[in-house]
């Protein structure tokens, strides 16, 4: 199940796994009940425990392929203080804005020459070399990835939330097949070359990474 994945690195993405997840739900989470809605807070998710954020399929997935989900913080928009479109795009928008800032904290040792980068570790426990890279890599990569504007990923929320109301209520029929949707390009559209993660997530990831770290 875990071919291809080595144990050093398996280690590694979970203790990502741990620290991105719960700072970007506990971001949705936090704005949420900033804006007035109570029901993160009465749901026990403004929290850092990581007991509270993970879903079990999405960590798995994140562990052998690098990309994944937490569990989704419920909110209630007409709760929000403005405009309940708008200030639920801001509520979607800082879980990934909470990813972009880990990985630019981490990349600033490595940019001043005090870390290294490496893919991989010759042992069993990931190098710092190591954690580091899949730290800033893994995090580059929840970024983009949930601002894909399929529902239910934070992008789709976003761009509800920007779009004027009438085209914003005609995208209101993904919501039904949004998931089906998310994989089918998961997997199997590359199965006829179109890598939608390659050209959406995969790729500007790389390129974020390069231009923060060099």
């Amino acid at each position: 199940m875990f071919s291809g994945v080595d144990l050093s690195t398996l280690i590694a993405r979970a203790i990502v796994l741990l620290v991105a997840f719960s700072i970007h739900e506990l971001a949705h989470a936090v704005t949420a009940d900033r804006l007035g809605d109570p029901t993160p807070r009465r749901m026990g998710r403004i929290t850092l425990n990581p007991l509270a954020h993970l879903d079990p399929f999405g960590s798995l997935m994140l562990l052998i392929s690098g990309f994944g989900w937490a569990k989704p913080v419920m909110v209630q928009p007409l709760n929000l203080k403005g405009n309940p479109r708008t200030s639920m795009a801001i509520v979607a928008a800082a879980g990934p804005l909470s990813n972009l800032l880990l990985a630019i904290l981490f990349a600033i040792p490595v940019r001043m020459g005090l870390v290294g980068l490496s893919f991989g570790s010759t042992g069993t426990l990931p190098s710092l070399e190591h954690l580091f890279f899949e730290f800033i890599w893994i995090n580059l990569i929840l970024l983009f990835f949930n601002l894909i504007p399929i529902p239910p990923l934070d992008g789709y929320k976003i761009l509800t939330g920007i779009l004027p109301p009438e085209m914003a209520y005609n995208l209101r029929i993904l919501e039904q097949y949004g998931f089906m949707v998310l994989l089918i390009a998961i997997f199997f559209l590359p199965m006829v070359g179109l890598d939608i993660l390659g050209w959406f997530v995969s790729g500007p990831s790389q390129k974020l990474l390069l231009f923060l770290v060099q």
